[in-house]
Protein backbone atom coordinates (compact mmCIF):
# COMPACT_ATOMS: atom_id res chain seq x y z
CA UNK A 1 0.00 0.00 0.00
CA UNK A 2 1.46 3.39 -0.99
CA UNK A 3 2.54 5.84 2.40
CA UNK A 4 0.14 8.82 3.07
CA UNK A 5 1.94 12.04 1.82
CA UNK A 6 2.35 13.53 4.93
CA UNK A 7 5.45 15.62 6.87
CA UNK A 8 6.88 15.68 10.43
CA UNK A 9 5.59 19.50 11.07
CA UNK A 10 1.45 17.92 9.70
CA UNK A 11 1.80 14.72 12.09
CA UNK A 12 3.17 17.21 14.80
CA UNK A 13 0.24 19.77 14.42
CA UNK A 14 -2.55 17.18 14.06
CA UNK A 15 -1.47 15.33 17.00
CA UNK A 16 -1.52 18.56 18.22
CA UNK A 17 -4.51 19.22 17.90
CA UNK A 18 -5.98 15.74 18.42
CA UNK A 19 -4.57 16.50 22.13
CA UNK A 20 -6.33 19.41 22.80
CA UNK A 21 -9.60 18.15 21.66
CA UNK A 22 -9.07 15.13 23.87
CA UNK A 23 -7.92 17.24 26.96
CA UNK A 24 -10.81 19.14 27.02
CA UNK A 25 -12.88 16.33 27.31
CA UNK A 26 -14.55 16.32 23.70
CA UNK A 27 -14.89 14.14 21.10
CA UNK A 28 -14.61 15.29 17.54
CA UNK A 29 -18.30 15.45 16.90
CA UNK A 30 -18.64 17.69 20.13
CA UNK A 31 -15.95 20.28 19.13
CA UNK A 32 -17.05 20.05 15.79
CA UNK A 33 -20.94 21.54 16.95
CA UNK A 34 -19.32 23.68 19.23
CA UNK A 35 -17.62 25.41 15.90
CA UNK A 36 -20.49 24.76 13.83
CA UNK A 37 -18.25 22.20 11.49
CA UNK A 38 -19.01 19.12 10.25
CA UNK A 39 -17.28 16.36 11.75
CA UNK A 40 -15.40 15.57 8.54
CA UNK A 41 -13.84 18.74 8.55
CA UNK A 42 -12.45 18.43 11.65
CA UNK A 43 -10.90 14.85 10.88
CA UNK A 44 -9.67 16.65 7.46
CA UNK A 45 -7.97 19.42 8.94
CA UNK A 46 -6.46 16.70 12.29
CA UNK A 47 -5.27 14.87 9.14
CA UNK A 48 -3.49 17.40 7.18
CA UNK A 49 -6.10 17.74 4.43
CA UNK A 50 -6.72 21.84 5.35
CA UNK A 51 -10.05 22.88 4.81
CA UNK A 52 -9.91 25.31 7.45
CA UNK A 53 -8.67 28.68 7.78
CA UNK A 54 -5.81 29.87 10.18
CA UNK A 55 -8.91 32.24 12.35
CA UNK A 56 -11.14 28.87 11.99
CA UNK A 57 -8.28 26.82 13.74
CA UNK A 58 -7.66 29.34 16.50
CA UNK A 59 -11.25 29.55 17.43
CA UNK A 60 -11.21 25.75 17.77
CA UNK A 61 -8.16 26.00 19.59
CA UNK A 62 -9.97 27.84 22.09
CA UNK A 63 -12.53 26.09 22.41
CA UNK A 64 -10.45 23.34 23.70
CA UNK A 65 -8.92 26.02 26.56
CA UNK A 66 -5.40 24.91 25.05
CA UNK A 67 -2.49 26.87 26.32
CA UNK A 68 -1.32 30.64 25.27
CA UNK A 69 2.05 28.83 23.92
CA UNK A 70 0.42 25.72 22.57
CA UNK A 71 -2.04 28.07 20.04
CA UNK A 72 0.69 30.11 19.05
CA UNK A 73 3.12 26.89 18.46
CA UNK A 74 0.38 24.64 16.54
CA UNK A 75 -1.32 27.99 14.51
CA UNK A 76 2.69 28.48 13.01
CA UNK A 77 2.21 24.61 12.39
CA UNK A 78 -0.89 25.11 10.16
CA UNK A 79 -0.02 27.10 7.15
CA UNK A 80 3.54 24.61 6.94
CA UNK A 81 2.17 21.37 6.93
CA UNK A 82 3.14 21.14 3.31
CA UNK A 83 6.81 21.76 3.80
CA UNK A 84 9.38 18.69 4.01
CA UNK A 85 12.36 18.81 6.12
CA UNK A 86 12.13 20.91 9.13
CA UNK A 87 15.22 22.94 11.11
CA UNK A 88 14.20 23.10 14.23
CA UNK A 89 16.30 26.07 16.51
CA UNK A 90 16.25 25.81 19.73
CA UNK A 91 18.25 28.85 20.91
CA UNK A 92 21.15 28.06 23.10
CA UNK A 93 20.76 24.64 23.88
CA UNK A 94 18.34 21.69 22.86
CA UNK A 95 15.20 21.67 25.19
CA UNK A 96 14.28 19.37 27.86
CA UNK A 97 12.27 17.28 25.82
CA UNK A 98 12.32 17.08 21.98
CA UNK A 99 8.72 17.16 20.91
CA UNK A 100 8.96 16.30 17.46
CA UNK A 101 11.03 13.42 18.15
CA UNK A 102 9.58 11.73 20.75
CA UNK A 103 6.29 11.77 18.90
CA UNK A 104 7.84 9.93 15.99
CA UNK A 105 9.64 7.53 18.44
CA UNK A 106 6.07 6.67 19.31
CA UNK A 107 5.61 5.62 15.76
CA UNK A 108 8.22 4.25 14.57
CA UNK A 109 8.58 0.82 13.24
CA UNK A 110 12.33 0.98 12.73
CA UNK A 111 15.67 2.88 13.41
CA UNK A 112 18.61 3.15 12.42
CA UNK A 113 21.30 5.25 14.45
CA UNK A 114 24.89 6.06 13.12
CA UNK A 115 27.50 7.29 15.89
CA UNK A 116 31.54 8.06 15.60
CA UNK A 117 32.18 9.51 19.08
CA UNK A 118 30.05 8.57 21.68
CA UNK A 119 27.84 5.76 22.63
CA UNK A 120 24.18 6.34 21.18
CA UNK A 121 21.69 8.24 23.33
CA UNK A 122 18.97 4.98 23.29
CA UNK A 123 22.16 2.82 24.55
CA UNK A 124 23.47 4.95 27.28
CA UNK A 125 23.05 4.14 31.10
CA UNK A 126 21.57 6.75 33.47
CA UNK A 127 25.82 7.24 34.71
CA UNK A 128 26.90 7.57 30.99
CA UNK A 129 24.39 10.01 30.20
CA UNK A 130 24.49 11.93 32.90
CA UNK A 131 28.10 12.71 32.47
CA UNK A 132 27.14 13.49 28.80
CA UNK A 133 25.58 16.15 30.05
CA UNK A 134 27.66 17.54 32.52
CA UNK A 135 29.86 17.55 30.26
CA UNK A 136 27.63 20.08 27.89
CA UNK A 137 29.14 23.44 27.33
CA UNK A 138 25.25 24.86 27.08
CA UNK A 139 22.95 22.76 29.01
CA UNK A 140 21.81 24.35 32.11
CA UNK A 141 23.21 22.83 35.47
CA UNK A 142 19.95 23.19 37.23
CA UNK A 143 17.99 21.35 34.31
CA UNK A 144 20.31 18.32 34.65
CA UNK A 145 17.91 15.60 36.44
CA UNK A 146 15.04 16.52 33.96
CA UNK A 147 17.45 15.87 31.05
CA UNK A 148 18.34 12.67 32.37
CA UNK A 149 14.75 11.58 32.71
CA UNK A 150 13.43 13.16 29.72
CA UNK A 151 16.34 11.15 27.68
CA UNK A 152 15.74 8.02 29.74
CA UNK A 153 12.28 7.95 28.90
CA UNK A 154 13.42 8.25 24.90
CA UNK A 155 15.32 5.04 25.36
CA UNK A 156 12.18 3.40 26.27
CA UNK A 157 10.30 4.34 23.97
CA UNK A 158 12.75 2.92 21.46
CA UNK A 159 13.54 -0.51 23.21
CA UNK A 160 10.23 -1.11 23.86
CA UNK A 161 8.29 -0.51 20.28
CA UNK A 162 11.39 -0.09 17.64
CA UNK A 163 13.46 -2.08 16.03
CA UNK A 164 16.77 -0.98 16.03
CA UNK A 165 20.07 -1.08 14.66
CA UNK A 166 22.86 0.96 15.71
CA UNK A 167 25.90 1.46 13.62
CA UNK A 168 28.79 2.58 16.17
CA UNK A 169 32.16 3.58 15.12
CA UNK A 170 34.86 1.59 17.29
CA UNK A 171 36.69 4.63 18.84
CA UNK A 172 33.04 5.44 20.39
CA UNK A 173 33.78 2.93 22.78
CA UNK A 174 37.05 3.91 23.80
CA UNK A 175 36.44 7.29 25.02
CA UNK A 176 36.30 7.33 28.59
CA UNK A 177 33.04 9.44 29.97
CA UNK A 178 32.78 9.24 33.61
CA UNK A 179 36.09 7.26 34.50
CA UNK A 180 36.62 4.05 34.30
CA UNK A 181 33.91 2.59 36.22
CA UNK A 182 31.09 4.43 34.05
CA UNK A 183 32.86 3.08 31.33
CA UNK A 184 33.01 -0.43 32.12
CA UNK A 185 29.32 0.18 33.09
CA UNK A 186 28.45 1.36 30.05
CA UNK A 187 30.38 -1.58 27.96
CA UNK A 188 28.58 -4.18 29.89
CA UNK A 189 25.30 -2.62 29.11
CA UNK A 190 26.22 -2.77 25.50
CA UNK A 191 26.57 -6.42 25.53
CA UNK A 192 23.14 -6.85 27.25
CA UNK A 193 21.32 -4.75 24.52
CA UNK A 194 22.91 -6.71 21.60
CA UNK A 195 21.23 -9.70 23.37
CA UNK A 196 17.84 -7.51 22.89
CA UNK A 197 15.61 -9.74 19.91
CA UNK A 198 14.91 -5.98 18.22
CA UNK A 199 18.66 -4.46 18.62
CA UNK A 200 21.20 -4.74 16.39
CA UNK A 201 24.65 -3.48 17.35
CA UNK A 202 27.19 -3.60 14.40
CA UNK A 203 30.92 -1.75 15.24
CA UNK A 204 32.86 0.29 12.22
CA UNK A 205 36.87 -0.76 13.65
CA UNK A 206 39.13 2.02 13.50
CA UNK A 207 41.61 0.26 11.68
CA UNK A 208 39.24 0.49 8.55
CA UNK A 209 40.25 4.30 8.09
CA UNK A 210 38.38 6.34 6.67
CA UNK A 211 34.70 5.07 5.91
CA UNK A 212 31.57 6.66 4.74
CA UNK A 213 30.04 8.27 7.77
CA UNK A 214 32.48 10.79 8.11
CA UNK A 215 29.86 13.52 8.06
CA UNK A 216 28.87 12.50 11.25
CA UNK A 217 26.32 10.92 13.44
CA UNK A 218 22.08 10.68 12.25
CA UNK A 219 19.48 8.38 12.98
CA UNK A 220 16.79 7.35 10.06
CA UNK A 221 13.50 6.33 11.46
CA UNK A 222 10.83 4.62 9.13
CA UNK A 223 6.94 4.20 9.82
CA UNK A 224 4.13 1.81 8.54
CA UNK A 225 1.91 4.82 7.56
CA UNK A 226 4.47 7.25 6.31
CA UNK A 227 7.52 7.76 4.46
CA UNK A 228 10.91 8.05 6.46
CA UNK A 229 13.17 10.61 7.70
CA UNK A 230 16.57 11.44 9.21
CA UNK A 231 17.01 12.85 12.58
CA UNK A 232 20.49 15.05 12.43
CA UNK A 233 21.24 16.51 15.96
CA UNK A 234 23.87 19.75 16.65
CA UNK A 235 24.49 21.20 19.69
CA UNK A 236 21.61 23.65 19.09
CA UNK A 237 19.24 22.73 16.45
CA UNK A 238 17.13 19.70 15.27
CA UNK A 239 17.36 19.03 11.10
CA UNK A 240 14.60 16.86 10.39
CA UNK A 241 15.19 15.72 6.29
CA UNK A 242 12.06 14.79 4.76
CA UNK A 243 12.80 14.91 0.60
CA UNK A 244 13.24 11.79 -1.05
CA UNK A 245 16.85 12.27 -2.31
CA UNK A 246 17.92 13.31 1.09
CA UNK A 247 16.28 10.11 2.57
CA UNK A 248 17.86 8.47 -0.41
CA UNK A 249 21.33 9.76 0.29
CA UNK A 250 21.45 8.73 4.07
CA UNK A 251 20.54 4.95 3.35
CA UNK A 252 23.29 5.24 0.77
CA UNK A 253 25.63 5.74 3.56
CA UNK A 254 23.62 3.40 5.95
CA UNK A 255 24.61 0.42 3.34
CA UNK A 256 28.15 1.46 2.73
CA UNK A 257 29.04 1.67 7.13
CA UNK A 258 26.87 -1.51 7.12
CA UNK A 259 29.29 -2.97 4.29
CA UNK A 260 32.65 -2.00 6.00
CA UNK A 261 31.14 -2.71 10.16
CA UNK A 262 32.04 -5.97 11.96
CA UNK A 263 29.27 -8.28 11.95
CA UNK A 264 27.01 -8.92 15.00
CA UNK A 265 28.71 -11.78 16.95
CA UNK A 266 32.37 -10.13 16.16
CA UNK A 267 30.97 -6.62 17.21
CA UNK A 268 29.98 -8.20 20.41
CA UNK A 269 33.02 -9.62 21.11
CA UNK A 270 34.94 -6.64 20.27
CA UNK A 271 33.16 -5.18 23.36
CA UNK A 272 33.73 -7.55 25.03
CA UNK A 273 37.12 -7.49 24.68
CA UNK A 274 37.43 -3.79 25.50
CA UNK A 275 35.36 -4.55 28.35
CA UNK A 276 37.55 -7.05 29.89
CA UNK A 277 40.54 -5.11 29.45
CA UNK A 278 39.16 -2.82 31.88
CA UNK A 279 38.70 -5.36 34.67
CA UNK A 280 41.68 -6.62 37.26
CA UNK A 281 43.19 -9.90 35.34
CA UNK A 282 42.02 -12.31 38.23
CA UNK A 283 38.49 -10.65 37.66
CA UNK A 284 38.61 -11.49 33.94
CA UNK A 285 37.68 -15.44 33.95
CA UNK A 286 35.10 -14.89 36.01
CA UNK A 287 33.26 -12.21 33.83
CA UNK A 288 33.59 -14.20 31.03
CA UNK A 289 31.72 -17.18 32.81
CA UNK A 290 29.48 -14.63 34.10
CA UNK A 291 28.58 -13.02 30.23
CA UNK A 292 28.37 -16.75 29.04
CA UNK A 293 25.70 -17.46 31.36
CA UNK A 294 23.69 -14.51 32.60
CA UNK A 295 20.30 -13.38 31.28
CA UNK A 296 19.91 -10.22 29.65
CA UNK A 297 17.57 -7.67 31.85
CA UNK A 298 14.02 -7.91 30.73
CA UNK A 299 12.75 -5.17 28.55
CA UNK A 300 12.03 -1.71 30.63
Amino acid sequence: MPKRFSTARGREFGTGLRAAITSAGLTSRAAAEIVDWDEAKVSDVVNGKGGATQLEVAVLLGVCRANADEIVHLLSLYGETHIRGWWQQHGRCSPVRLRTIVEHLKVAETLISWHTHMVPLFLQTADYLREVLRASATAPADELAERVQAQLAMQAVVQRNVTCTFLIHELALHLRVGGAEIHAGQLLHLMFMANRPNIRIRIVPAAHGAHAGLAGPFTQLTFAKYESLVWVETENSSLLAEARDAIDGYATVVRALEAQSLNEADSTALIARLYEALQPAHDQAATAATRSTEPFPPPV
